[in-house]
C-alpha cells in the first residue's frame, strides 16, 4: 500500500514538473513576444501625380497590300521571254513575260492578206447590188465574208495579246517562278505583284466600341519587326453591317509605307487614338494587387507616433499600357503609393522606404 502510495506522489511529482516547465516556457514566449519590436517591412513607393492619358483601343490584324495580285497566265504556251528581274520595280502596262505565239503570227498574216481581196469584192457588190445587177443573196454573201474576216483578225490580235502578260498596276514584283523555254498552263503562278506605296491594315473592334470610332481616325500600328517604331495611319472604311454571331465589326486603316519597312502579311497590333484625359491618375502596373475580390494599392500615412504605415485602398483599373495603370478611382493627387514589397504587407503594417531599381525596365531585354 505504502508503494502505490509513494509511486502516485513521485508521478504526480513529475506530471506537475512538466506542466509548470510549460507554462513557465510560455510565459517567457509571451513576455519575449511583448517586448520584441513591431517588424518594419521595406518598400518601395511612388507619389501620385496627375497627368493626360491618351486612352485608346486596341486591336489586331494583318498587313495588307494597296493592291496585290499573283500574276498568271490565261493560255498555254511556251515561255519565249521574260522582262523583268525578281524584285525590281515594275510599271503598270510593262510587258513581264511572252509566249511563243509563232503560230498565231502567222494566221494573222494570212488573215490580214486576205481581207483587202474581200473589202474590194464586198464594196463591189455593194455597187453592183444598187444597181440592181446582182442578188441580195450574193451581196450578203461578200459581206459576210469581209466582215467575218476582220472578226477573225481581231480575234487572232486578242488570241497574241493574250499571250504577253503586262503589269496590271505601278508594284514591285517578287520572285518569279517560271524560267525561259518552259511550257505552262493556264492558271500557272508567273510572280506576285504588290503596291506597297499604301498598306492597309484589317482588323476588328466590338459593337460596343462602333460609337468611339470614325473614318479619318487616328492609328497607330505597331508589329513585331520594328517593335519600338509606331507607323502612323487613319482609318479609310468601317464595314456597314456587324456580324451577328461574333458582334464584331471590321475596319480598315491605311498605314504610309513610305520607307517600304511594311511588308503584307505581318502581323500588326493597333491602336486606335481617342480624345486625350487631363489630370488622370496613372501608376505602374506593379503598385496594384489583382484579386478574385477587386483590385487594391496600399497607400502610406503616418500614425500618432510618426511610424510610417500603409493602408488597402480598393481601386478600379482602366486601360493600361506597358507598365502604365490608368487609374479611374481609389488614389488621388497626392498619395504616397506603394509599388514593390506588398506581398508582406496588411492594412496598418509598419513600413520603411527603401530605393531600388528592380523594377526599371533594361535597356535591352536579356537573351535567354
Amino acid at each position: 500500500m505504502k508503494k502505490w502510495i509513494v509511486m502516485l506522489l513521485i508521478a504526480l511529482l513529475l506530471f506537475g514538473s512538466v506542466v509548470g516547465f510549460n507554462l513557465f516556457k510560455q510565459q517567457k514566449i509571451a513576455e519575449y513576444m511583448a517586448n520584441m519590436p513591431e517588424p518594419e517591412f521595406p518598400v518601395t513607393v511612388t507619389q501620385a501625380q496627375s497627368s493626360n492619358w491618351v486612352p485608346a483601343i486596341e486591336a489586331i490584324g494583318f498587313i495588307e497590300p494597296n493592291q496585290g495580285v499573283t500574276i498568271t497566265t490565261e493560255v498555254a504556251g511556251v515561255v519565249k521571254s521574260i522582262d523583268f528581274d525578281s524584285g525590281t520595280v515594275v510599271k503598270a502596262g510593262q510587258e513581264l513575260l511572252s509566249l511563243d505565239s509563232d503560230v498565231e503570227q502567222a494566221n494573222l498574216k494570212s488573215a490580214q492578206a486576205r481581207l483587202p481581196a474581200a473589202k474590194a469584192k464586198y464594196e463591189r457588190y455593194r455597187g453592183l447590188f444598187k444597181k440592181g445587177s446582182i442578188s441580195k443573196e450574193a451581196y450578203d454573201d461578200a459581206e459576210a465574208s469581209y466582215f467575218s474576216l476582220s472578226a477573225d483578225i481581231e480575234s487572232l490580235k486578242a488570241t497574241i495579246e493574250r499571250r504577253t502578260i503586262k503589269a496590271p498596276f505601278n508594284g514591285v514584283v517578287g520572285l518569279r517562278n517560271v524560267f525561259l523555254g518552259q511550257y505552262i498552263q493556264p492558271g500557272t503562278d508567273v510572280v506576285r505583284l504588290e503596291d506597297t506605296t499604301l498598306m492597309k491594315l484589317r482588323f476588328t473592334v466590338p459593337q460596343t466600341d462602333i460609337p468611339e470610332i470614325r473614318l479619318g481616325q487616328d492609328v497607330e500600328i505597331f508589329v513585331d519587326a520594328y517593335p519600338e517604331i509606331p507607323f502612323s495611319g487613319k482609318i479609310s472604311a468601317i464595314e456597314p453591317a456587324v456580324n451577328y454571331q461574333s458582334g464584331l465589326v471590321q475596319v480598315q486603316a491605311d498605314i504610309p509605307n513610305n520607307d517600304g519597312q511594311l511588308r503584307s502579311g505581318m502581323f500588326a497590333r493597333a491602336h486606335i487614338i481617342l480624345p486625350t484625359l487631363d489630370n488622370q491618375i496613372i501608376l505602374p502596373q506593379t503598385a496594384i494587387t489583382y484579386t478574385l475580390y477587386g483590385d487594391n494599392v496600399y497607400l502610406t500615412y503616418k500614425d500618432e507616433d510618426g511610424n510610417l504605415r500603409v493602408k488597402q485602398s480598393v481601386v478600379k483599373v482602366g486601360e493600361r499600357k506597358g507598365n502604365d495603370a490608368h487609374i479611374l478611382s481609389g488614389v488621388k493627387a497626392g498619395d504616397t503609393v506603394v509599388t514593390s514589397g506588398q506581398v508582406r504587407l496588411s492594412n496598418h503594417a509598419k513600413v520603411k522606404v527603401v530605393e531600388s531599381n528592380s523594377l526599371k525596365a533594361p535597356a535591352e531585354t536579356p537573351m535567354l
